[in-house]
Formats: C-alpha cells, structure tokens, sequence
C-alpha cells in the first residue's frame, strides 16, 4: 500500500502537466469585425478599458484606407486560460521585424526579447517605462494590440513552445552559431486579472496599420497654434515679477516667446499639491495672467495629482480618495465621474477661467516606492495596479473633455500615457535626459499613437546646448525647462544667435508642421515618425560580431545595430540631428532623390551618406518633389513656397484659427499647391477653399536649388 501510494503521488504533478501540454489544448480565437481592416477577440471581461477614454474611431477615415482581408491565419491565433493568467498566442514568421510595444529610449525592433509592460520610470527594464501601450507592428504590414489595464507580458519570438515550429538544435560546445535565443514562431502574451481583448490591424505598409490604429483611437492629436511655439519653464521658485522680468529679458534679446511655464512653486503647496496659487509669489494671479495674455503669452501650470491637506480642495474630494497616500498627499480615484468633476471644478474656478491654457501632469508613472502599493484599495473598487496604468490617460481625457466644453483647444505635457491615446492633446515627457535616446524615443513614440518631446535643461558646453536646441525644435513641442537650472536661451553667448535662428525656423515652418497635425487628425500619419514607416526606406538593422565574454557577454549574442537617430517630420522632410562631439555622421537616404533642405543641392538616391557636420545648422534633406510653406520672415500672413528636385508635385496646405474646435464644423481654408515644369520652366499655381478668413494672402514660390 505504501508503495501503490507513493506511486500515485509521483502520479499527481504528471497528470496535471499533461492536461495543459499542447498546443491543440489552446482554444482558437474568435474574431469579430468591429471597423474597416479592424478586428477584436475576447478572453474574459474587462472592468476598467482603456477605449473609454478615448475617442471615438474615425470611421471615414478608416473606410478610406480600404477593406483588407484578416491578415494573419486564424488557426493559429491561439487563447488559453491558466489558473492565473490569460495567454495569447499569435503567429509570427521568420523573417519579420516587430516595432512598437510604446515609449522606449533603446532600439527599434522588438524581437527576441521579453517586455514587461509597465507604467514606470524609464529604468532600463524592459517595458518598464512612460508610455507601455502593448501595441505592435510587423514590418509584413499588420499590427496587434492587446488591450488589457493589467500589466502585459510579452514575449516577442522568445519561448520556444514543444509543439511549434522550432530549429534544430545545435551543440553549442561542437556547432557553429549556437543561439542563445533560438528563433520561434509566436508572439506570446499574458495577463493576470479578469481578462484581455486582443485587435489586429491590417494595412499594405507598417505606416498603414499605425494609421488604423491612431484612426480606430480617434484619430490623431491637432494641437493649438500656440503649442507648436517657444516653450519656457521658469524656476520653480519665480515669482509673477520674477515671471515678468524674464519676458522683458526674452524681448530684449529678441527671442520668441509663445508659453511660460509655471514649476511646483506656484502653488502655496507642492509634493503633494494644493492646486492653491501660493499668496506670496503670486498676490493677485488673474492680473498676472491676463498681463501674459497680454502679450500673447499663455500660462501652463505644473501639478501632480495628489491632494495636500492644506488644499482649498482636499475636504471635497475626500471621499474619493484611495487608501494609500502618494508624498503624504491623498490619491484621488478618478475613475469615478465624481472625483474628476470636483477636480475640474477646482481648476476651472482658479486656473481655467483666469485664462490658464494647460497643465504639466507630473508624477503619474513611478517608481514603485513613490506611488501606491499594487495591494492600495479605491473607492470604485477598481484594482490599484489598472488605475496606475491608465492613470496619466485618465487626466488627459478629463483635460481634453474639459477644455473642449469650451470650445478651447489645450496643450498639455504628462508623464504616462497608455492604449488609445492618440486624440489627446498632450505630450509625454521624461526626467531621462540622454540626448540619443530622446531622438529614439520621438522614433518609437510614432509606432504606438502617442506624442514625445525631448526638452532642453542644461548642457557641458556652448555645442551640446544648440544641438539640443536644434533638435527639440523639430519635435512635437519646443521647450526649454529651466525650473532647476535657471537656464536661459542666451546662457551661452557664442551659440545664442544660433538658438534664435533655429527657433525662427520652426516658427516659420508652422504652416508645413500645423498640416502635418491635420493629417495625423484626419489620416492618422504620425506627424513625426520613424524611418520604417516612410516608403522607400530600406531597414538598416544589422547585427554585431558575436564576442564570447564571460563577464560581458556569456552567451556569445550578436547585438542588433539600427539607425534609431533619424526620422521623418511631415510628408517630405527628413530630420538627422547631430549630437555633441559629432564633426560628421551618416545619414540613411531612401529611395528617391533627396535634396538639402538649405540649398536644394541634390545629396543622393537610396544610399547611405556621410555628411560634415555645421554647428549652425541641423541636418534637414527633403525629397524629390517637396513642397514646404513657410511664413514669410516679412508678413506672417504671406507665404515662402518651397519646391525642391525635379519631380512635379501637389500638396495640400490647411489652416484654421489655431485655438477652437470650430473647425470640426467646417471653418477651416485648404490651398492645394502644385508645382510643374513646362518647357524647362517652373510653374506653381494655387487653389484656395474654404473660410478665407484662414487662406494666405500672397505665395512666393522658390524653385529650391533651380535658379
């Protein structure tokens, strides 16, 4: 009897392990069609989701990208149920390339390796980062989201299942290119909690499916006018005559300005926040802000969003608070509707209606040991670890909604983001500070609907600070944040012309950057994006020599090299930044001529170019056939109209008043502008529609590098 006994109990663990062994024990997703190339399975239910939050899909626009069929085998979309996860298997195929999975300052293709997908710090753990939207891109022209409020684990060609298509094993001691990571034939995902839904996106192109993506979420972000200026953030101890004195400063060295923002200290209250402006730097704030207004100037206030005891707003709000504190300050549950009508009652009262255009939303990613446990309990008794990753999304909804009732466009800045955020009028921005991976993180940021902006702080010398300041002028938003350094634009004097320069660029580039946004809104084409989705562009991932190190490098990897350090900025221009120390680098030319954009000198075709660098200038190349409006440095209401190469061309400018939403109810001027040749001569020509209200007076044309 002892033995039949133990022989049972040795039974017991195999029988369990069997039942859950095959591939064939995984159940077969069921898809339903739910928008033109869009389509959804469920496993289990969700409480909190995401989509709520967001906008509703942009149909039009979806039905105007066509009917593709499912893209992906349906067989071998695969679920399965555990006792304490849900797991999802989609297919993968051997030579594919898989971009996205959200905000990350490292690399471009995500494959051979695992993401634990969390709102955090970027720390340099995988997946733990801003913006984890588990949203990904193939480079065969499909994408996939999971869309879950937990926590998404993902592993992107790693975890060899028995069952799939595996390689042959090789030995690592005898054979030749022994893989630490064998090639597999999946993506595999889980997620604890109550249950997932998983979308594939269809597209011809990998800018197709993000285009689908950014629509099915609403379409993308069009900011307001005075977004797209100068940014400035003051010390966060500055006073309103300390506010004052640093505008006279910027009209003295002739510098523009378009927003100040205001750090922790203008509040009588901060870490945690009384959202009270403090009486002694600020004695009268809705004179200071209507003297800003004023001088068309408008006011973006720093906050994160927990509640101090000494807030006019703290016994309110109360009630709706979780059960852990974040800085001694209490947490507010803002999915409930009543937490956040208090809170934007609060905003609209003090800030909003004294003419306050935006907010700084900081603090609402990590680390672990400043915000609430994983175990904190909530008043709507959603589960902590869901609100923390929709959190940042929350407030921009709240934001938005907000300022839309007004028929306000905003401008804000946040510090975490997550699925379907593409509508909302926010930046995500970091305490990183590394120069590269702000330029890739801008590159990843257009694989997952979201906005990135690198930002300008400090620098070791006269060099670094024009080459931040030329890159963060071509990005989603162009800030300098002083509110330590005390930095100005001119701390540099032997740089300080090229400062203003680069600055009167962007700001003369307006009319091409505000139609980018357009198309983001209506065609959902990321405004910046990465190379890989630009037709043409051949991917320049290569993989390093395999080095056996027993301390570096055990396993003898190759490690993946990509050009993470370009991207495209609307329809024709590529932007290749240069970073400190560089007196040359190499820029990745697609197919198609591409011509400088200073001069119109033609630089090449498909090819890879090594370029000298100037300190005066970022590298800009536009290709064959591009048309880019500019203010004119004359009359802000006239047109510089640049044509560059040889090919003939049409592009559509869009212009509106920059601040409402009346466009959405058709106050908004097209000029269609078409550039030909005809007998050896340029020709353009335009067509205007519309509001004349918003169509420019006059067009100059400029045959780039012809006359």
């Amino acid at each position: 009897m002892r033995h039949f006994f133990r022989f049972y109990l040795f039974l017991i663990p195999l029988m369990g392990v069997q039942a859950q062994t095959h591939l064939s024990d995984m159940q077969q997703l069921q898809w339903e069609k739910v928008a033109p190339g869009v389509w959804k399975a469920e496993m289990g239910a969700l409480k909190l989701n995401a989509f709520d939050y967001a906008a509703a899909p942009k149909l039009e626009g979806l039905q105007d990208l066509g009917e593709p069929d499912f893209p992906l085998d349906k067989k071998a979309t695969l679920g399965q149920k555990t006792p304490s996860l849900f797991s999802v298997r989609m297919p993968l195929g051997e030579t594919e390339k898989i971009y996205g999975l959200g905000l990350e300052f490292q690399g471009l293709n995500r494959r051979k390796n695992v993401y634990a997908l969390k709102v955090d710090h970027y720390g340099g753990v995988k997946g733990f980062t801003h913006a984890p939207v588990p949203f990904y891109v193939s480079s065969a022209g499909y994408g996939v989201l999971i869309n879950a409020p937990q926590r998404v684990k993902i592993h992107v060609g790693v975890g060899n299942h028995k069952d799939g298509k595996n390689p042959a094993p090789i030995d690592r001691t005898t054979g030749k290119n022994w893989p630490a990571r064998p090639q597999t034939d999946a993506i595999e995902a889980n997620v604890a909690g109550s249950g997932l839904e998983i979308y594939v996106f269809a597209g011809k192109t990998p800018l197709e499916v993000v285009q689908r993506y950014n629509l099915f979420s609403g379409g993308g972000a069009l900011p307001p006018k005075w977004g797209l200026g100068f940014w400035h953030r003051l010390h966060t101890k500055s006073s309103d005559a300390d506010v004052m004195a640093e505008i006279e400063a910027f009209e003295k060295h002739d510098f523009p300005l378009d927003v100040v923002g205001l750090e922790p200290g203008w509040q009588s209250f901060a870490y945690p926040c009384s959202f009270d402006w403090d009486p002694g730097r600020f004695p009268n704030p809705e004179k200071f802000v209507q003297g800003l207004a004023d001088k068309n100037i408008k006011v973006n206030l720093w906050e994160n969003p927990y509640i101090a005891p000494s807030s006019t707003l703290f016994n309110d709000i109360k009630p709706y608070t979780g059960s852990h504190m974040v800085w001694l300050g209490e947490v507010p549950d803002y999915t409930l509707p009543k937490a956040r009508e208090l809170m934007l009652e609060h905003h609209q009262k003090n800030h909003i209606s004294l003419g306050v255009s935006g907010y700084k939303i900081d603090e609402v990613d990590g680390y672990d040991q400043w915000l609430w446990p994983d175990h904190a309990t909530f008043p709507s008794g959603n589960d902590a670890v869901e609100i923390r990753q929709l959190y940042g999304l929350i407030m921009q909804d709240a934001f938005d909604d907000h300022f839309k009732k007004q028929n306000k466009r905003t401008y804000n800045l946040v510090r975490s983001s997550y699925v379907g955020a593409a509508s909302k009028n926010a930046v995500i921005y970091s305490d990183y500070y590394g120069h590269k991976g702000y330029v890739t993180a801008l590159v990843n940021s257009s694989l997952a609907g979201l906005l990135w902006t690198p930002e300008i702080r400090n620098a070791r010398s006269g060099e670094e600070w024009i080459r931040r300041f030329q890159t963060v002028c071509f990005s989603p938003l162009m800030m300098l944040n002083a509110w330590s350094s005390g930095k100005k634009p001119w701390s540099f004097p032997e740089v300080t012309d090229m400062a203003r320069d680069v600055i009167k660029l962007r700001k003369r580039m307006l009319p091409y950057l505000y139609t980018a946004f357009h198309a983001y809104q209506t065609q959902g084409i990321p405004p910046f994006r990465a190379m890989v989705l630009e037709e043409g562009y051949t991917n320049q991932e290569s993989l390093s020599k395999a080095i056996l190190d027993g301390v570096k490098n055990p396993y003898a990897e190759q490690e993946k090299l990509e050009v993470t350090d370009q991207y495209m900025m609307g329809p024709s221009l590529l932007v290749a930044p240069v970073f400190w120390g560089e007196e040359e680098r190499k820029v990745v030319l697609p197919q198609g001529n591409w011509y400088d954009f200073y001069t119109g000198k033609y630089v090449g075709n498909g090819e890879t170019i090594t370029i000298t660098t100037e300190l005066s200038k970022i590298p800009l190349y536009v290709k064959d056939g591009g048309i880019i409006p500019m203010l004119s440095e004359e009359d802000e209401n006239s047109l510089e109209v640049r044509h560059y190469g040889e090919k003939p061309s049409t592009y559509t400018l869009y212009n509106d008043d920059g601040v409402s939403y009346d466009y959405e109810k058709g106050a908004f001027a097209q000029t269609q502008l078409q550039a030909i040749a005809k007998k050896g001569k340029w020709k353009g020509s335009s067509k205007a529609t519309g509001e004349k209200a918003y169509q420019y007076r006059n067009l100059n044309w400029v045959w780039m590098g012809k006359e």
